[in-house]
């Protein structure tokens, strides 16, 4: 059996559906009971779970349990706090933290060898845009400000004590460090020190649907390395089976995409008809938010096979397409139909 905490995001459904598919038995936790009836109705057994309770943990199951996916935890993309009048950063310490800690206890008093869970990119924002590629042995370089930053430091403590379990315990804990994950989903909007604002990728879109010009502000060549939620699914499927595969993994393309090459794709995904295509043009004076940044894959390739599928921006935005239109999960999470 594989054990998911944290079952009502958008990777964990889809990393539900990948283990499924392998034929695996898969067990699932949340928070509350929004997911309930979708899970039992595809044969997944379905757990109450307070990530920050150790006692929620002993309604568990105890035996033949493979392996647990960690996918709970407190997302500035999710955070009300507003930053500048308020601070929230005991929060993430006692969800991603805490529970992590919670999490790998529950996995050594059951002898479950392997814990698999995620961290941000932004553990090392200060060192992207420096002409490299990143690697998992690139040192943290982390900012210190802006609503990333206690988030990264939490989950990279929690990324500390799954390396502790294992050098303490024997355990084969890993962590994947990700960075934006595209697919069908709640992603249309998401929060930006507490504010809900649409995405980018999302107004692309919608612009694209109705085929209204699209502007691209500075740098239309900032490239960015990405990553598309089936493929990230099927890496957990590969880890759990590996017994290599253990500590920090890049998990994303390969494949950086620039801005330019985001609006083509997308316009050409999106319109309606040829003769309502976008027009793209182009405003450097209007600075973007960050650098271009490309990650290593080759450890994932080498230790548990890691290939992604797919590997170009097109092949990513022509899924999502398909997905949308099919109304993939539309009744989870009600995303904006275009």
């Amino acid at each position: 059996m594989i054990l998911i905490i944290g079952a009502t995001s958008f990777l964990a459904v889809h990393t539900v559906d990948a283990f499924l598919k392998k034929g695996e038995e898969v067990a699932v936790t949340g928070r509350n009971d929004k997911f309930r009836d979708y899970y039992e109705s595809k044969g997944v057994k379905y757990y109450n779970l307070d990530l920050t309770n150790p006692d929620d943990f002993n309604n568990l199951p105890t035996k033949e349990v493979k392996g647990v996916i960690l996918l709970a935890a407190l997302l500035p993309a999710n955070a009300t706090a507003n930053l500048v009048d308020e601070e929230n950063a005991a929060d993430y310490f006692v969800i991603n933290t805490l529970g992590t800690v919670n999490t790998l206890e529950y996995c050594r008093k059951n002898n479950i060898k392997r814990l698999i869970s995620t961290v941000s990119y932004t553990d090392v924002a200060a060192s992207l845009g420096k002409g490299h590629v990143i690697t998992e042995e690139e040192p943290r370089n982390y900012f210190y400000h802006g609503d990333h930053a206690v988030y990264a430091f939490s989950k990279n403590a929690a990324s500390d004590v799954m390396e502790y379990y294992n050098q303490q315990h024997g355990m084969k804990n890993l962590w994947f460090r990700l960075p934006t994950v595209y697919g069908v989903g709640p992603h249309g909007s998401l929060r930006v020190n507490g504010e809900l604002k649409k995405s980018g990728i999302q107004i692309f879109m919608e612009k694209a649907s109705r085929g209204e010009d699209i502007t691209i502000f500075g740098d239309k060549n900032l490239s960015r390395d990405v990553a598309y939620v089936k493929d990230v699914a099927t890496a957990f499927c590969k880890a759990m089976d590996n017994e290599k595969a253990e500590g920090l993994y890049n998990m994303t393309s390969g494949n950086p995409v620039t801005l330019d090459e985001q609006a083509k794709v997308i316009v050409d995904v999106f319109a309606k008809n040829e003769e309502t295509k976008s027009k793209i043009s182009y405003n450097p004076d209007i600075k973007n938010d960050g650098p271009s940044y490309e990650f290593s894959i080759d450890k994932a390739k080498r230790d548990f096979g890691y290939d992604p599928k797919y590997k170009t921006f097109k092949s990513m935005m022509e899924d999502f397409k398909k997905d949308m239109d099919e109304d993939k999960y539309l009744d989870l999470f009600n995303y904006p139909k275009l």
